[in-house]
């Protein structure tokens, strides 16, 4: 493993402001600590750079000790790469000096081929010459990269990267960057609150809630697989249904499911509904529609089924329905979901810079 990160705490005078927090990433992985303002993960990521002590728990980069309760490296020695927020770029020094900052111990022609090289793997051939201030916010943003990935590091930590840009240029920088890191092969740590973001990003996702990791797990598994409901809620938006265990059988409002393995206690449980786990189905079981929400290719719907319990659809475009039609759907979850009734709600949404 690149980064191991082992039951560290972290904390100011008596308040803990980490807890217990353990995950890896190895080389080329890409990890997000997840969560929202307060939660830690801007702390977790100064610890893992040198710049916060350890209260308890171990942290090794690249197979070495960087921090213990006893003993914590110097930033400057530990291999890891930081981009910050703001980009933190010199202003008064050009793009390809602002890059190359770093490269002390190389020669000068070993400097300028490592700055082309990086220029080019960015995106920012032919800006070499340019200042900061001459830039979009997205070239800022590939050029803190750039500077960041230019002394080679073990470790690259990303400090909420995208919060300055705009929703539209966040999602192009997101897919941009994501390529740039894998070619380059750097075991990577962002840090954000953005749930979009980190499902888009990340190949390791790690819920933090007041200083706990709640799952660390992929995007699939934290959407699908919600270790909690709070995990559930946080990841997307969904729904609740009564259900009953008969048997072998989970009984619901949509009609009878296979009981699954993993379960909790009791026969009266709730049965997490994503909106994407339903399908327009005319021979389903009926239910009004009460709202929708055009998205381009797809349409999201707020259902009332016969029960009176009201579940989130996510259907095609062209599956065209208005307010107070009457339609047909069907359950299609690969993996049905439970958990006890006094944890769940009827209709949950995510946070609002969440993703439906």
């Amino acid at each position: 493993m690149i980064l191991a990160v082992d039951d560290i705490q972290l904390g100011y005078t008596e308040e803990l402001v980490i807890q217990g927090l353990s995950f890896s990433l190895d080389a080329g992985e890409i990890g997000c600590l997840l969560g929202a303002s307060g939660c830690g993960k801007t702390t977790a990521l100064r610890a893992i750079a040198g710049f916060e002590p350890l209260r308890a728990g171990e942290i090794r980069i690249d197979g070495r000790i960087a921090s213990t309760p006893d003993y914590r490296m110097a930033p400057e020695k530990r291999s890891v790469g930081m981009v910050f927020q703001d980009h933190a770029l010199f202003p008064h020094l050009r793009v390809a000096e602002n890059v190359g900052f770093g490269l002390r111990k190389l020669t000068r022609d070993q400097k300028k081929h490592c700055i082309e090289q990086l220029l080019e793997l960015t995106g920012l051939e032919g800006l070499g010459h340019r200042y900061p201030h001459e830039l979009s916010g997205g070239q800022q943003q590939r050029v803190a990269l750039a500077r960041a990935l230019a002394p080679e590091p073990s470790v690259l930590l990303m400090d909420e990267p995208f919060s300055n840009l705009d929703t539209r240029l966040r999602r192009r920088m997101g897919e941009e960057i994501r390529g740039i890191l894998k070619a380059r092969g750097t075991a990577t740590l962002i840090v954000t609150h953005d749930q979009q973001e980190a499902f888009a990003l990340a190949d390791k996702v790690g819920l933090l809630k007041d200083g706990r990791m709640l799952q660390w797990d992929s995007p699939y598994q934290l959407y699908h697989e919600p270790s909690s409901h709070y995990v559930a809620a946080f990841t997307g938006r969904g729904s609740y249904l009564n259900a009953r265990v008969d048997g072998t059988t989970l009984v619901h409002a949509l009609g009878r499911s296979p009981l699954p393995e993993k379960r909790p206690i009791g026969d009266e449980l709730a049965l997490l509904i994503r909106p994407d786990d339903i399908r327009p189905d005319h021979q389903g079981r009926k239910a009004e529609v009460l709202d929708r929400q055009f998205q381009g290719a797809q349409i999201l719907y707020r259902l009332k089924l016969e029960s009176g319990e009201e579940i989130a659809a996510l259907f095609p475009s062209h599956d065209d329905y208005t307010r107070g039609d009457r339609v047909g759907v069907a359950l299609d979850a690969q993996h049905l979901v439970l958990f006890p009734t006094t944890q769940a709600e009827s209709f949950i949404n995510p946070p609002s810079n969440s993703a439906n």
